[in-house]
């Protein structure tokens, strides 16, 4: 299944933002795969808009859910070293595995996903999101066709409902 959105799934979402008092902005658009075709239609919207990359660890099995700015370029042996997992030992997983962890598929991965995982998948974000200063941080609500903004402490607590502790990364030093 290519982009969309299984039924029910950004119903879900908002069912739980609600529960948790969190208001998410959401902006409509057509489905987009990448972003740069995202960027067009809510470039207007102040704020960090992210890139989203859903890797496996072929040595562990382990998921990782890798969220950063939306212009930033990675590179998966130098990302593999920061989070000690050893160089050339992370790959895109699968769409199949994309949608048994987070129930979405290509060109949907969120964080906002992650109410869906049960524990198996890492989410590391990219510490430009906290550190930036940013009025809201954009992600698919569950489809490629919109994008949702949250404010930060709120994508934070929306985090801390899931079980998932964020690893932060600082993609522009060479450190952890």
């Amino acid at each position: 299944m290519a982009g969309g959105e299984p039924r029910g799934l950004r119903e879900a979402l908002e069912a739980r933002l609600q529960a948790l008092g969190i208001e998410g902005l959401a902006v409509e658009h057509p489905e987009v795969f990448t972003v740069e075709e995202m960027m067009p239609y809510v470039q207007h919207l102040k704020g960090a808009h992210s890139k989203n990359l859903f890797l496996k660890d072929k040595k562990k099995k382990g998921y990782w859910l890798v969220t950063v700015l939306h212009d930033r370029q990675i590179n998966l042996n130098d990302l593999a070293r920061k989070l000690g997992v050893g160089s050339g030992n992370l790959r895109f997983a699968d769409e199949g595995a994309m949608l048994e962890k987070l129930k979405v598929g290509q060109g949907c991965a969120t964080p906002l996903a992650l109410f869906c995982d049960q524990g198996d998948v890492k989410f590391v974000l990219d510490a430009s999101f906290l550190e930036g200063d940013h009025e809201r941080l954009y992600f698919h609500p569950m489809t490629n066709a919109a994008t949702m903004g949250l404010r930060p402490d709120d994508f934070l607590n929306f985090l801390k409902s899931t079980g998932h502790e964020p690893i932060i990364v600082h993609f522009d030093k060479n450190d952890k």
